[in-house]
């Protein structure tokens, strides 16, 4: 499935640039890594960035590119759940539960942030079965964060996903300006952090807000997902792989490295380069049989057989199969640097050597 980010900015007075996705690149020769990230570089001139759900599929790597970018002592990674032992070796880490505002506030105070990357979020899966919750953490928590980047004149990037649009969105490609009508509380709860941003960005001038929606991804979010993850794991260490979708279904796709590339991209950008308040990126998108042929060119003895399940074969149908991103290439350059058969090698290699951060979004 392929990432594409639709994103949401809304301009703030005292802002500072966010962490995902820039328009147009400021001073770096390096795709994704501005000049700024050299050690000759003070920390006065980086941005202070908090990142909460910080354990989540995005929140390490994100840090991680942040603080190559920034410094490490920048960079605070936050969640409410122990981490393991490499993340508080690699930077900052804290405990921050975005329902406490006070606690909220006096983080963002003590550590002169600037920036904050709100990955925070009760995903489906666990949202329709207790929608109470997903209410709590993915409204409320997100209106914590905002009138706190109110008051203190933060820049702000929240994620959204696929899921805020719905079946009557348009598709093949799908506009960056759609109908929008999910069908489950994640969904709905993305829509309204989009609108929210928008009226942020018309009725207040303290704070810079982005949303980037990306589809769902390879493997960590949807079990419609997991046969992209599952299927490079499988061919390396048994050579044999069901699968539940059907062989012709398509589905648009994004490597993490670009993801995260995007993303700092588009919060380093400048603020009269984002012509649009929302993105849609693109990278490829491909169906399960020429995945398949793909990784056969390495491993030409893995078999895959078939045993599709209705209702994930049913969602998989419903999600677009490309992204109309000709706004995000014209107006700061975005590019993806993994095609599918960048992707497989890439996957294959982590696997095979024991890189558990293979993955893709």
């Amino acid at each position: 499935m392929m990432l594409v980010m639709r994103l949401l900015r809304a301009r703030v007075k005292h802002a500072g640039s966010s962490p995902q996705c820039s328009a147009k690149r400021l001073s770096s020769a390096v795709p994704g890594i501005s000049s700024c990230s050299q050690q000759s570089c003070t920390d006065t001139d980086h941005p202070k960035v908090l990142i909460t759900g910080g354990l989540g599929q995005l929140g390490v790597g994100l840090a991680k590119l942040l603080r190559r970018q920034f410094g490490k002592n920048n960079v605070i990674l936050s969640d409410i759940r122990k981490p393991p032992k490499h993340v508080y070796h690699n930077g900052p880490f804290i405990f921050s539960d975005i329902l406490d505002f006070k606690n909220l506030q006096k983080i963002v105070v003590n550590n002169n942030i600037s920036w904050l990357v709100h990955y925070s979020a009760v995903l489906s899966a666990v949202g329709e079965n207790n929608v109470s919750l997903a209410k709590e953490v993915n409204i409320t928590g997100l209106h914590n964060i905002l009138d706190i980047a109110t008051e203190h004149g933060l820049r702000v990037f929240v994620p959204s996903t696929m899921e805020a649009l719905g079946p009557s969105s348009s598709s093949d490609p799908t506009p960056e300006l759609c109908v929008q009508r999910p069908r489950t509380i994640y969904g709905v709860s993305k829509v309204h952090a989009e609108l929210m941003g928008e009226v942020r960005d018309t009725h207040t001038h303290r704070t810079r807000f982005y949303v980037l929606t990306t589809t769902t991804g390879l493997g960590w979010i949807s079990a419609v997902s997991d046969y992209a993850v599952q299927i490079f794991h499988a061919a390396v260490k048994t050579g044999c792989f069901e699968c539940n979708l059907r062989s012709d279904t398509r589905l648009s796709m994004m490597y993490i490295d670009d993801c995260l590339r995007a993303t700092l991209e588009f919060l380093e950008a400048p603020a009269d380069a984002l012509v649009s308040r929302t993105y849609n990126i693109n990278a490829m998108n491909f169906t399960l049989h020429h995945l398949i042929q793909e990784i056969q060119k390495v491993l030409p003895d893995l078999k895959v057989t078939y045993n599709v399940d209705p209702v994930q074969q049913g969602k998989a149908d419903g999600w677009p199969t490309a992204l109309e991103d000709s706004a995000a290439r014209r107006d700061w350059g975005w590019k993806h640097e993994y095609d599918l058969s960048e992707l497989v090698q890439t996957m294959l290699t982590h696997i095979t050597t024991g890189n558990q951060l293979a993955q893709a979004y």
